[in-house]
């Protein structure tokens, strides 16, 4: 009886049976209230969410260069997808990134445990408070639970180099709609986007070349924001060229602006 009580992760904290409460923080930030309950409720929540930025800048602060892995929490342990998850968090530990993900299972466990397998490699997981539990994996050497979604994604976009997408639903979804918009709108700059599997990702590519561009929904250009690739390799491949080509970048910024220092006035 006592390893089936419910359990959820709030924050930093863990409550069990009657303790878990009927919504989640991020229910009830959304909710519409009666016509003053915001007045008294709001101001409130504004330092939790606070605290929420301040925690996550803080424990992610000094990671090395990383990459968020993205996929399916519900892939097999045995499915060729999970094995894919495996190869990848190991070749991009092998490359000198830090592996970010969910922290949960599926794809994100996968990734996780492919990245531990190198010596010295570093696994983050980023997980968030939901109705239904979803632990964190096993394999994660740094793991923090948000309540809120939206903080929780500033962190995936602020600490990572590049995003790598492999087979999954809604939530995969959500998070590679969302990379390519503040890619496309230059809210964020040089910032690969890479899908793993092509049959799976094949037909959203073609409906988005069909009726998003083939309707003047987006230019030709933002095609280019997208890479489909079966290979891991070639995968790490985009990553460790576009990080370097934007450290290039910053080079050359520096240089050019010491240069315009030492000219005489």
């Amino acid at each position: 009886m006592e390893q089936n009580r419910r359990e959820r992760r709030q924050g930093q904290s863990v409550v069990r049976g009657s303790m878990v409460p009927s919504s989640t923080h991020d229910q009830r930030l959304l909710a519409r209230q009666g016509s003053s309950d915001w007045v008294h409720m709001d101001p409130w929540r504004v330092m939790r969410i606070q605290a929420e930025f301040v925690e996550g800048f803080g424990q992610l602060a000094e990671l090395p260069p990383a990459v968020t892995v993205f996929g399916s929490a519900r892939t097999r342990g045995d499915s060729p997808d999970y094995r894919t998850g495996l190869a990848l968090g190991r070749a991009l530990a092998e490359a000198g990134y830090a592996v970010i993900t969910g922290g949960g299972p599926g794809v994100m466990e996968a990734a996780n445990r492919g990245a531990r397998e190198v010596d010295g490699a570093i696994s983050v997981g980023l997980g968030i408070e939901l109705p239904f539990e979803q632990r964190m994996n096993d394999f994660v050497d740094l793991g923090i639970e948000f309540r809120y979604f939206f903080v929780r994604k500033t962190m995936f976009v602020k600490y990572s180099c590049g995003f790598i997408a492999l087979p999954g639903g809604f939530g995969t979804l959500d998070e590679l709609f969302e990379a390519l918009t503040l890619v496309q709108t230059r809210k964020v700059t040089s910032f690969p986007v890479v899908l793993v599997g092509s049959d799976f990702w094949g037909g959203l590519l073609d409906w988005v070349k069909s009726s998003l561009l083939g309707t003047g929904k987006i230019a030709s250009h933002d095609l280019e924001l997208i890479t489909v690739t079966d290979d891991v390799d070639e995968a790490v491949r985009i990553i460790v060229e576009s990080d370097r080509a934007r450290s290039r970048q910053r080079q050359e910024e520096i240089e050019a602006a010491a240069g315009h220092s030492a000219e005489p006035q």
